[in-house]
This record gives C-alpha cells, sequence and structure tokens, in this order.
C-alpha cells in the first residue's frame, strides 16, 4: 500500500471511533502542554537576564567594573576619562572599549530639594515621556523637553509630600542633581519599588540626555569593558580592577567591585536550565501514561478489527502493510495530540507571563516545536509497535474459522 492509501486508512479507522480517539490523546495533551509551558517560561526567564546583561553581542564578551565610595556624601567621581584612557592603553590588546555605565532605572542620587539635602534618593530617566505613571498635579514631561534638554522633572507623591506637604506646593519648586538645578512640573502617585525592580516607582523621573551631560556624561561610578573575542574577560577584568585599586583617580575615596556578568549569567542560564529540565521531566511522567493508553486502546483495536485484518490478508495485503497501518494509527493519535498540546503550552505560557513580574515574556522557539512533535511520535511508535505487530503477526487460517 502506498503511504497515502496508509495515512487515508488510519484516519477512517480513528473517525470510525472518534470519543475513544479523543480520549486517549487526552494525556498525550496534558504532558505537552505542560512541557513546552514550562520550557516557554524558562526560555523567557534566560532571555530577560540575556537581555538585562547584555553580555553576548557579535562573539563579544563584557564586564562591569564598580565603585563604591567610603563616603555617601564624597565629592569622588568614581571613574574618569582619565581611567578609560588609561584601561585603553594599558590593557589595549585584550579591550576592546571601555566606557562610562550610565544607570537610567532608579539611579542613586543626593539631590537637593529646596534647602534640603535628600539623600539615598532615586531617579528613573526616559528619553520619552511615558504614561506608565498617574500625574496627580501639574504636568508631565513632553518630548520636546526631554529631546532639547529642558531642565525639568517630576518627583513621586511620597516625597513631595513630605518636603513640601501638599502635592500642589511642590509644583513649580526647584531640585538639584549634580550640575543641574531642575524645575518640578508634575507629581506623580506612588508606586511600590521593592529591591528597585519597578523603574517607576524613583523618587525622581526626569531626562536622560540632560542627566548625562556636562561632567556626568564623562564620569560615573561604573564602566562597561568590552572584550575582543578569545579574551579571558573575567581574568582580565581582576588584573583591571587591581590596577584601578593602585592607579585609579579615585582609589582611595572608595572600593572597586568586579562583575562578570556572562559568567554570573551563565551560571543562571544552568541553574535555569537543569530545573526547568527537572520539571519538564516531572511533567512527563504524564507521557508514559498516555503512551500505556495508547498501546491499550491500539490492543483494543486490533482484536476488534480481526475479521479485517483477514480480509486484507485474504486479497493480497502483506503483513508489512497491516503493521504499517496500525503503527499509523497510533502516530497519528500520540501527533495529533502533540501538536495540540503545543498550541496549548503556548497560550498558557503566554497567559502565565503577564502574571510574571521584571517583565518576562514566555520564548517559543522551533526547538520548542521539534520537541513537541518528536517527543509525541516517540510515545506513538514505542506504545504502538506491539499492538501493530501483533496485528502483522495474524494467522490468516485461524482468522478465517
Amino acid at each position: 500500500m502506498r503511504n497515502a492509501e496508509l495515512l487515508r486508512s488510519a484516519l477512517q479507522s480513528l473517525r470510525a471511533n472518534p470519543k475513544r480517539s479523543f480520549l486517549t490523546t487526552i494525556g498525550i495533551t496534558i504532558g505537552i502542554a505542560a512541557v513546552i509551558t514550562i520550557l516557554a517560561l524558562g526560555n523567557g526567564v534566560k532571555k530577560r537576564l540575556s537581555d538585562e546583561f547584555n553580555t553576548t553581542q557579535n562573539g563579544e564578551q563584557y564586564t562591569y567594573l564598580y565603585f563604591t565610595p567610603n563616603d555617601s556624601q564624597s565629592a569622588a567621581s568614581g571613574f574618569t576619562e582619565t581611567d578609560l584612557n588609561a584601561i585603553e592603553e594599558r590593557f589595549g590588546a585584550k579591550v576592546k572599549k571601555a566606557a562610562i555605565s550610565h544607570e537610567t532605572n532608579n539611579a542613586s542620587v543626593s539631590p537637593l530639594v529646596g534647602n534640603e539635602r535628600v539623600n539615598n534618593a532615586t531617579i528613573s530617566l526616559f528619553k520619552r515621556p511615558t504614561s506608565k505613571i498617574s500625574i496627580i498635579a501639574g504636568r508631565n514631561l513632553t518630548t520636546n523637553e526631554l529631546l532639547t534638554e529642558e531642565p525639568v522633572i517630576l518627583m513621586k507623591e511620597s516625597l513631595a509630600k513630605k518636603q513640601y506637604q501638599t502635592v500642589q506646593n511642590t509644583v513649580g519648586t526647584s531640585v538639584s542633581i549634580g550640575d543641574h538645578d531642575y524645575r518640578v512640573v508634575g507629581v506623580y502617585r506612588s508606586q511600590a519599588n521593592t529591591y528597585n525592580d519597578n523603574k517607576y516607582g524613583a523618587d525622581l523621573i526626569g531626562g536622560t540626555k540632560l542627566f548625562y551631560s556636562g561632567t556626568t556624561a564623562t564620569t560615573g561610578y561604573g564602566i562597561k569593558l568590552t572584550f575582543y573575542q578569545g579574551a579571558n574577560a573575567g581574568k582580565v577584568t581582576k588584573k583591571i580592577k587591581k590596577y584601578m585599586e593602585k592607579k585609579g583617580t579615585s582609589a582611595h575615596d572608595g572600593t572597586y567591585m568586579a562583575v562578570d556578568a556572562g559568567a554570573e549569567l551563565t551560571k543562571v542560564n544552568n541553574m535555569i536550565t537543569g530545573l526547568t529540565a527537572f520539571i519538564s521531566a516531572i511533567a512527563g511522567i504524564s507521557l508514559f501514561i498516555a503512551g500505556i493508553g495508547v498501546m491499550n486502546m491500539m490492543y483494543i483495536s486490533v482484536s476488534e478489527r480481526t475479521q479485517e485484518i483477514g480480509i486484507r490478508l485474504a486479497v493480497g495485503a502483506a503483513p508489512q502493510n497491516v503493521m504499517a497501518q496500525f503503527l499509523l494509527e497510533a502516530i497519528v493519535l500520540t501527533v495529533g495530540g502533540g501538536l495540540l498540546g503545543f498550541v496549548i503550552g503556548w497560550l498558557l505560557a503566554g497567559i502565565i507571563s503577564n502574571f510574571m513580574p521584571y517583565h518576562i515574556h514566555a520564548v517559543i522557539t522551533l526547538n520548542s516545536f521539534l520537541l513537541a512533535f518528536g517527543v509525541s511520535a516517540s510515545v506513538g511508535i514505542i506504545f504502538g509497535i506491539l499492538p501493530a505487530k501483533q496485528a502483522a503477526n495474524k494467522n490468516l487460517i485461524e482468522i478465517l474459522r
């Protein structure tokens, strides 16, 4: 029999018992859906981490070096252009570029609000106005103001009430940060800012271009080191740290800390991959149970269709054709359930990701689809081969009796 005829015959046999066929595939569907959901969310977490650290691009490696002043009131500039030039000159064979790393979410500042210095405040910076805050007094920043570097800023409700008693009194006041004096044009509703993960919950919101202009553009408490391919980024970063502790412009005013984002990201990704595989294996138990159900159904089908098998053999069908038909029926059942499970898992992962923190989105890859297809087909082959062999080995003489 040709493949098309085998497939047509298999589909007709399955349609003869639609309820039984559907119930048999439920286990496969649930198992594949669970695995795809877990993989999609795991991939989403790894992508979010990769985007956050931005450790790989065109094969290059990145690490970070941070400076922490001994005194929160210290005037130490951290890293300067002089430090960057010295790093590139001394470690140029390994380091492709050294650049000031500017924070844009919850950067630490000590602004002068009115006549009072506010320590341990935070500011989030935007290139364009954000609509994800609720203005309760004054107005929002405008695109033109941010592009033209107008010295305007927004203040959080809790800070405004603490400094000026009412939000209305806050509008029009001044805030001094570094070299710039800002005018408060609006007050926005306070939002929770646990562990600095909510950029809309900062004490202040301003424009990136103005904040990092002047001296702040060439100084900072962090630098990003870009390495050539093949360089041992972690080892070189440690050498740079030791060098800065001796020769850095702020060496005597604070401490340096090296962060190999690539190495840390690899460790975290390995942990996530291992955890995802473990949970997927547990979810995959349902696939084994579903496979037993498929085998049971196929044995019942072979028993019920003994006469059909005898007729096929009597008219000249080869045993291998009978075996192929029953095996194909099992594969169609499991692959159909697997594809349905893939779609359900995709949708379920998308729904769950909407409730996850840190802006994590489910990521479905081609490998996930191939896994769903391959596993479901394998279940059909493994658990359908024995019933198919039994059908092929039927004795025509015994059937005729």
